[in-house]
């Protein structure tokens, strides 16, 4: 039986990629300091197979038993938690990837990365490809998470070529479903929670600008796939599907047969005009793609709400 550690496994993503994992048959180890996670996303999992452990990867995690797999995904991940938590944001992006960096080097695992969209900033690429430099303002506010999980892929590629692990890195784009946070500021929990409750939807600019929505299942089956692949450069996963702020706020209204208006409020600083991912990559090495549409999506979320 595997042996796989999920930092962040408290969180969105990690407490899916947790119940995958242990569908596959790990032993699952989840670490996390609860900062941005909460217990309620996994306390639906029970069983000697499943561990979890309250810790900051920050500081060092000494692990006496084998691991196969180290999936790192520890950090504030919302424009609203890394704007509240802009030290610890870099801290973990640098001394959390170190520490998760170095379990990986010490039980020979395989290690993934859970970088970002975000590293290609503001793009002047479109789409973005993974041989895109990207255009961050490393001093903005959006900086302190942009720039750690910058530094955090060069780690990464430096344990692979000095010390030889065996590292991934995935490049997520925006992603959704249940046990996102109603409150954390992204997109699509922060429509449909006021859908739900008819309440104006808050739109940030004109709303023209553009983003790419993954479903959660489809995000994490392209994890498995990447750690166990061949692959240490980094590839995009994401849904290549294209929408306009407005287009998902109109796409969140029909989805929950909300009588909610728009209104508009001014665009945050360093907002990315442009989001979708070139998933060529992800195809060819990883024969990867997404299979849930928005639509579905969005019904499969709305659906976890109500429940």
């Amino acid at each position: 039986m595997p042996t796989s550690i999920v930092t962040g496994g408290a969180g969105f993503l990690g407490s899916h990629l947790c119940d995958r994992l242990l569908r596959e048959g790990h032993r699952v180890l989840c670490v996390d300091n609860l900062d941005t996670g909460t217990l309620e996303n996994i306390e639906h999992i029970r069983g000697e197979e499943f561990t979890f452990v309250q810790h900051d990867m920050v500081d060092h995690l000494d692990i006496r038993e084998s691991i196969d797999y180290v999936f790192h995904l520890a950090s504030p991940a919302s424009p609203i938690d890394y704007l509240r938590l802009p030290l610890h944001t870099l801290k973990v992006g640098s001394y959390g990837t170190h520490n998760a960096l170095g379990i990986a080097k010490k039980h020979r695992a395989r290690f993934l990365l859970a970088s970002t969209s975000e590293v290609y900033g503001d793009p002047l690429v479109h789409p973005q490809r993974e041989d895109y430099w990207g255009n961050v303002n490393p001093i903005g506010p959006r900086g302190v998470y942009d720039e750690a999980k910058r530094y955090a892929e060069a780690l990464t590629m430096a344990y692979h070529r000095q010390q030889g692990v065996d590292t991934h890195i995935v490049r997520i784009f925006n992603t959704y479903g249940p046990r996102m946070r109603p409150f954390d500021g992204r997109a699509i929990p922060t429509f449909l929670r006021q859908a739900l409750a008819d309440k104006p939807i808050t739109v940030f600019g004109d709303g023209s600008q553009t983003r790419s929505f993954c479903y959660v299942d489809d995000l994490i089956e392209g994890f498995l796939r990447l750690i166990d692949s061949d692959e240490h450069g980094p590839v995009n996963i994401g849904n290549p599907g294209e929408f306009t702020i407005l287009q998902l706020a109109d796409a969140v209204i029909a989805a929950t047969g909300s009588a909610s208006k728009v209104v508009y409020e001014a665009l945050p600083q360093d907002d990315p005009t442009v989001r979708q991912p070139d998933i060529t990559r992800a195809r060819q090495l990883l024969g990867w793609e997404p299979t849930v549409e928005l639509d579905d999506g969005l019904q499969r979320t709305i659906a976890s709400l109500r429940r």
